[in-house]
């Protein structure tokens, strides 16, 4: 029997990878009584891959699954012995793996073989016979790689307004992104919906408040980050950490990274 708590081990992505993935993150964790969590809304999709006891994430029990970009926080509980390995992709990732437009995915928590089908099965079958966490870690690494470059490519455009949005952390308007492209606005918030799965200003949303929430959890103070990350004032902050994150500025503290899996 494994000890109670949880331990994790992450890994750099493959080069080949990084484009896709931006987190990588073998994990145990055993609970003897419910542990629940308020998951944050976040700029990618999460992928468990993991065998054991299922969790309850958006009122489903569920062992390994996924979903879309969402733009509210997900409410997980978590019992008993599971492990596996979470990965974090991008929009552009999760829209080359599972090959649907990533608008059917919004908010959504999916058992996983309802996107990828038997390669689900073969790839949980080949973590759980691997028992050595790096190796999980590279076996996941390569089979996602030979996955995603399968996939048709996504067009640049969207990739290149989603990149200007995380470098100004949520702050551009949609406007500015479509005169830039030289499409109407009307063109960019649908092909943006299809590829990332939120519409540019829900997507920038979750963008200003994942910089926000790095920033508290730096030990910055919430008048100096409302007005750097773009808030109208403390009261609007509030009101969004509480829609994205099940929480106020006022509890964040700094912590680790390694606070648990995402969902």
């Amino acid at each position: 029997m494994s000890e109670l708590g949880l331990a994790m081990v992450e890994a750099t992505p493959s080069a080949a990878l990084r484009p896709y993935v931006t987190r990588l993150c073998a994990y145990r964790e055993h609970y003897a009584a419910p542990v629940v969590r308020s998951q944050t809304a976040m700029p990618g999709a999460v992928l468990i891959l993991a065998f054991g006891a299922p969790m309850e994430a958006d009122g489903r029990w569920v062992t390994s699954f996924t979903g879309g970009l969402g733009d509210r926080f997900t409410v997980t509980r978590t019992v008993g012995l599971s492990e596996g390995v979470e990965v974090v992709l991008t929009p552009f990732g999760a829209r080359r793996l599972y090959g649907v437009p990533m608008r059917h995915l919004t908010n959504l928590v999916l058992p996983l073989d309802d996107l990828l089908g038997p390669w689900a099965g073969t790839a949980l079958d080949r973590l759980a016979s691997t028992p050595s966490w790096r190796e999980r870690l590279a076996l996941v690494d390569s089979l996602l790689c030979a996955r995603i470059s399968a996939a048709p490519s996504v067009r640049p455009e969207v990739p290149w307004a989603w990149a200007r949005l995380l470098e100004s952390g949520g702050r551009l308007s949609v406007a500015s992104l479509a005169e830039s492209l030289g499409w109407s606005r009307r063109h960019l918030v649908a092909r943006f919906h299809d590829e990332v799965g939120l519409p540019p200003k829900a997507a920038a949303r979750v963008i200003r408040f994942g910089r926000a929430l790095r920033l508290l959890e730096s030990g910055r103070d919430i008048a100096s980050v409302a007005a750097e990350c773009g808030f109208y004032d403390q009261s609007h902050m509030n009101r969004e950490f509480r829609v994205l994150g099940d929480t106020t500025p006022g509890h964040i503290r700094p912590r680790s990274r390694a606070a648990g899996p995402a969902c």
